[in-house]
């Protein structure tokens, strides 16, 4: 009987430290799969945002030195994709109003007009990305609400970009 109670005891300690080891394996690796998501979709914000930058100012720079321009829409148009693959579907919602603000601020400066003939000046230039930066702010307020990112005190002030003007600055 002894041998029984003891067999039984060792069978279940065995057991339940399979067990044990199967769930904290299952739930390490959803932290994990969960983290790395995060991680992805700060790397395609973060490049999706740089590209915006980077065209921007290529735009601004053009007008106010009366010149062409060239950007390599390849790129945009990659790292959009890749924000659609890893986005959540609230953040991917923001993404394409974003896009689509874009589009119509490169209407206005880039597609309807000639830097190099009738170039825009600053203030111009500037109204015509407020829509945009609006949506860039959305966009920034809505990721971190969905990544966990927003526990951080919110902004007073908007920093960078060249739509940063008095009236684009504002608590994100």
């Amino acid at each position: 009987m002894a041998l029984l109670e003891a067999l039984i005891t060792t069978v279940t300690g065995a057991a339940s430290a399979t067990v044990g080891v199967l769930v904290g394996g299952v739930v390490t690796r959803r932290g994990q799969d969960h983290q790395w998501s995060r991680d992805q979709q700060l790397v395609g914000y973060q490049e999706l945002l740089g590209h915006y930058a980077k065209f921007t100012m290529v735009i601004k720079r053009a007008h106010a030195d009366r010149r062409g321009w060239d950007y390599d829409w390849a790129e945009w148009s990659a790292v959009l994709t890749k924000v659609s693959l890893i986005a959540p579907a609230e953040v991917a919602g923001q993404v394409d109003t974003f896009g689509q603000s874009v589009d119509r601020f490169l209407d206005r400066v880039a597609r309807d007009v000639d830097p190099v003939r009738a170039p825009l000046g600053e203030e111009e230039f500037r109204e015509a990305g407020a829509e945009v930066a609006q949506a860039q702010m959305r966009l920034v307020k809505c990721d971190a609400a969905i990544t966990g990112r927003g526990g951080r005190k919110a902004l007073t002030f908007w920093i960078g970009g060249s739509h940063a003007g008095p009236e684009n600055r504002g608590p994100l």
